[in-house]
């Protein structure tokens, strides 16, 4: 009778044991499910955003602020980034994507040399707070009475010229390139500076680019060369016609 007593509180124990290691596996698997980073998409905020903001722009990919806001310039970025290692590309970064990234228990599996972005794309990058103030400048002195649209649009312009081959390939190159910008020729790009165009200079680094890649802008209103009509007119925004 003794001898059963002693072999049922050993099965007891042994139960109990394995009792404990399964909650402990459940709840590590639950632990480890929920430390994954979650799928990012347009939209969304914090600091995964920001990690992944980081991450594209040290490898060439992304070429604005590190905001923690996944807008238009982390949308594209992304997708370029997938292109460029295989993956699909729908701007999500989920599983795959944060695998590729480093960033995740599948890191294993990621490309030992993520391919670099297209070096056209990278030119002069712009990013500082003095880059934000110049840009700024430009847009009040073209653009202080238009609507915010036409001002990011002025904006979009110097940025797109800087990615093209044709321009210099810094800011202050473009903006200071002879005869380019009527308002650094008259002085007008050194008028005080609005919130507004404040904000529209930053919402043009962040990839906001209403014209669709305009490198060129006049206001048909003023006398302009006859040359700039033979550019491809892509938007009109406010007073200003856009082409590239």
């Amino acid at each position: 009778m003794a001898g059963r007593v002693k072999q049922n509180k050993s099965l007891l124990l042994i139960l109990g044991a394995l009792f404990v290691i399964t909650f402990a596996i459940i709840a590590f698997n639950g632990y480890e499910a929920s430390a994954q980073n979650r799928t990012l998409h347009w939209g969304s905020r914090g600091n995964e955003v920001s990690t992944v903001q980081q991450k594209l722009r040290q490898w060439g990919y992304y070429h604005g602020f590190t905001d923690g806001l996944y807008g238009s310039a982390t949308y594209n970025a992304v997708r370029e980034f997938q292109r460029k290692n295989g993956l699909r590309a729908d701007g999500v970064v989920g599983k795959s994507t944060w695998a590729a990234l480093g960033y995740s228990a599948a890191a294993a599996q990621k490309p030992s040399a993520p391919a670099a972005a297209n070096t056209d794309v990278s030119r002069g990058v712009v990013r500082t707070s003095q880059d934000v103030m110049l840009l700024a400048r430009v847009i009040e002195g073209e653009a202080a009475d238009e609507p915010t649209s036409g001002k990011v649009a002025v904006g979009a312009v110097i940025l797109n010229r800087i990615r093209s081959s044709a321009f210099p390939n810094t800011l202050a190159g473009v903006v200071y390139q002879p005869l380019a910008f009527e308002s650094v020729a008259n002085g007008q790009v050194n008028r005080p500076l609005t919130n507004d165009s404040i904000s529209a200079a930053r919402q043009a680094m962040a990839g906001w680019d209403p014209t669709g890649g305009a490198t060129f802008f006049w206001n048909p209103s003023k006398r302009v060369s006859s040359w700039i009509w033979s550019r491809q007119i892509i938007a009109r925004i406010g007073r200003h016609v856009f082409a590239r």
